[in-house]
């Protein structure tokens, strides 16, 4: 038992040894970690004054946590950040400098080039404002006139955006006219006597070039409130089928409001359509269009667009209507910010005003999109689309109501070139069926455009 006392009385006195050891161990840690963690303000201080700011920065960040708070350290960490194009770390830093000494001037200042690097014209503006109600010094005045110059120049350009393109395709299509291919056609009316279609509604292919232009002017109110407008025409000329070259000209304005994460935009447009240099039709619309932007990745939209079509002359006037169509969008943003797909449905009417030979028309269609962006100048883009037309009067030569499915898909590539140049080779395919069979037709189209947008 003795021998068993005196054993645990050693183990006892080692034990406290080793206690005592491993405390006095901790506390020289801490003290060294203290002294280690001691920040050299003339250092930091020498560095921001000869413009070495990267190299302030580095030395200043990793004792945020430690002097957040104190008005020098958030100053010179303020500036560092500023001078190294961090100027998002500089608002916070400021803001902590202002919390504590709301009159420094200086921190004001610096506070105000920070939210002008960053784009924040507004808050910019107001911070240095405020310096210049302080009375600052004259060199200080300078600066701030600088700014507010180039802050009222930038303000002037976003207030009026002028944007234009000129664009010239090539390509090859081989129905021109978007005609039957069956040259002779049954007609139930007269016991189903055969007739053979006129060479011009028959399908016919042919190579053509195309020209377009066009240009948008936007103009900013307010922030909230902005009005736009916009003209585009194009002329295609197909190099033998000359019957089927059109041109047109279309122009429209309008004005759209802005509140927070919603657009609401509304216009009126018009257009002329030309067929063989001859007038064909005429076109109004009134159009509206709400986008909420759920968050930066996803982004939903309501349209709804009301157009009346008018044709020329006595033969071509039987085909007047007015159409009615509302829909959905959905775009999802993918993490690149250069990838996106889109989805919408849309439904409508279209109403025969002059007794066309089908009648009204009910509509209801779907379309699928996206766009892919391979390179940094390359984007693969595609879309494919349906849509049913339901007919509402029996067609007396064919004796029956008409019913159309339409099916349609795109599939290209934009390749952005310096100076604002784009190519885009494409390929389109369309097919519409019918149960009347002078509108059923099969139609694919291959080109290739050059663009040059301005600015």
């Amino acid at each position: 038992m003795k021998n068993g006392a005196v054993r645990n009385d050693i183990e006892s006195r080692w034990v406290g040894v080793l206690v005592r050891r491993a405390v006095l161990l901790l506390l020289l840690v801490h003290i060294g970690g203290v002294a280690a963690a001691e920040l050299d303000f003339g250092q930091a201080e020498a560095l921001v004054k000869t413009g070495k700011a990267a190299e302030a920065f580095a030395l200043l960040e990793p004792f945020e946590d430690q002097y957040a708070g104190n008005a020098r350290y958030d100053y010179l960490l303020g500036i560092a950040a500023l001078d190294s194009g961090k100027p998002d770390r500089a608002t916070l830093a400021f803001e902590r400098v202002l919390a504590v000494d709301p009159n420094f001037a200086g921190a004001r200042l610096d506070m105000a080039r920070a939210y002008f690097q960053l784009g924040d014209l507004a808050r910019a503006k107001s911070e240095f404002e405020t310096v210049l109600a302080q009375n600052p010094p004259e060199a200080a005045r300078v600066t701030i006139a600088r700014y507010l110059d180039a802050i009222a120049q930038r303000e002037k350009a976003k207030q009026t955006v002028l944007r234009g393109y000129l664009e010239a395709t090539l390509g090859h299509d081989d129905n021109v006219n978007n005609s039957t291919s069956q040259s002779q056609i049954a007609v139930p009316a007269l016991g189903n006597l055969i007739f053979t279609l006129d060479p011009t509604n028959v399908k016919r292919a042919d190579s053509y070039a195309l020209f377009g232009a066009g240009g948008d002017v936007s103009h900013e109110i307010n922030p909230a409130f902005a009005v736009f407008g916009g003209v585009d025409v194009r002329y295609r000329s197909n190099f033998s089928e000359d019957r089927f070259d059109y041109k047109s000209a279309d122009a429209r304005v309008g004005a759209a409001f802005l509140r927070d994460q919603d657009v609401f935009r509304v216009s009126v447009g018009g257009g002329r359509y030309y067929l063989d240099h001859a007038s064909n039709r005429d076109t109004t619309s009134f159009m509206a269009d709400w986008r909420h932007v759920l968050n930066p990745s996803n982004h939903l939209n309501l349209f709804a667009q009301h157009s009346r079509f008018r044709f020329a002359g006595a033969v071509l006037s039987v085909n007047d209507f007015d159409q009615t169509i509302l829909g959905a969008g959905w775009l999802r943003v993918l993490a690149d910010g250069k990838s996106a797909y889109s989805a919408a449905l849309f439904g409508g009417e279209e109403r025969d005003t002059n007794n066309r030979a089908d009648g009204g028309k009910r509509l209801l269609g779907v379309r699928f999109g996206g766009q892919l962006g391979v390179r940094d100048n390359v984007d693969l883009f595609g879309s494919i689309g349906a849509q049913r037309g339901d007919y509402d009067r029996q067609n007396a030569a064919f004796q029956t109501t008409r019913d159309d499915e339409q099916v349609d898909a795109t599939l290209g590539l934009t390749w952005r070139l310096p100076n604002s140049w784009t190519v885009r080779p494409q390929l389109m395919y369309v097919r519409n069926r019918s149960n009347i069979p002078i509108y059923a037709y099969e139609r694919t189209d291959v080109s290739i455009t050059l663009r040059r947008d301005f600015p």
